[in-house]
């Protein structure tokens, strides 16, 4: 651990260098930590932070008794300005296939369980399909696989609340000078119309480990065709949750039934 901060022990936030950057991240010890039991690593969505998730993950560890690691990623936080005016074309490949596994090493964490929101839960797809022999499962909510038309209409509509609502009012509590960089660096990329092509079918054939995927069925930006997707082509046992009344955000919008789903799961693949 010679590379991390003196705090990296305590729960509380930190920077840490990984890759090319420097990241901001929370580690979380839950008050009966089990070190034989993997981590939790939490990868949030497009317009996310570390602030964003709230308690979610801390009591999610404290259910299970895993160790926790939450991350932003590269273009947030200190170092929004990083990445230029605009996304790469492939940042959720990019960010599952270098900064993840480097947040991983810098941080001594090996088998985890990612835990991906949106964006995050496409990186976290991404992630198991190439670093395999590292993860120990999955769960994700509201991951995208492909466009579809409902994801892009969602977003203008997003849009729309960002320059005539309070959207961005709510946003620049956490990310203060960089909202609107986050903020259309994000709309931007998922509206080009170049983007509608984004598809990364092509990994979920090569996951082997276990997966929870959940997904509201009430999505503001998907369909239940993205769940049926990744059912179809994963040939690891999977688990899938399609949640009644239930929007973009399982963890908040449906709590109890999400922290007992990943609890479970948590459980039956760590015994």
């Amino acid at each position: 651990m010679s590379n991390l901060n003196k705090n990296f022990s305590e729960n509380k936030i930190f920077k840490i260098q990984a890759a090319d950057c420097c990241l901001r991240v929370k580690r979380i010890i839950p008050y009966n930590l089990n070190k034989n039991l993997p981590s939790l690593v939490f990868l949030h969505e497009g317009l996310g932070c570390i602030e964003m998730w709230k308690d979610f993950p801390e009591t999610l560890c404290n259910l299970t008794n895993c160790m926790g690691l939450l991350y932003e990623r590269k273009g947030y936080g200190d170092m929004a300005d990083r990445f230029g005016k605009k996304w790469p074309y492939d940042y959720l490949v990019q960010e599952a296939l270098v900064y993840l596994p480097a947040i991983l090493e810098a941080c001594e964490i090996s088998r985890p369980i990612l835990v991906g929101h949106s964006d995050g839960g496409s990186i976290a797809l991404i992630g198991a399909a190439e670093h395999g022999n590292q993860v120990h499962g999955v769960i994700t909510e509201a991951a995208h696989v492909f466009v579809e038309d409902i994801t892009t209409q969602g977003i203008k509509k997003v849009v729309y609340n960002y320059e005539n609502n309070n959207l961005k009012s709510k946003l620049v509590r956490y990310h203060k000078k960089h909202t609107d960089t986050i903020f259309y660096r994000w709309a931007d990329t998922w509206l080009d119309p170049e983007y509608r092509h984004w598809n990364i079918e092509s990994f979920l054939h090569k996951i082997t480990c276990p997966l929870l995927v959940i997904q509201g069925k009430e999505d503001e930006y998907a369909t239940s065709a993205q769940v049926q997707k990744i059912q179809n082509q994963v040939s690891a046992r999977i688990e899938a949750k399609l949640v009644p009344y239930c929007g973009h955000v399982p963890h908040f919008q449906a709590r109890e039934k999400i922290l007992e789903l990943m609890k479970r799961f948590i459980e039956l693949n760590c015994s």
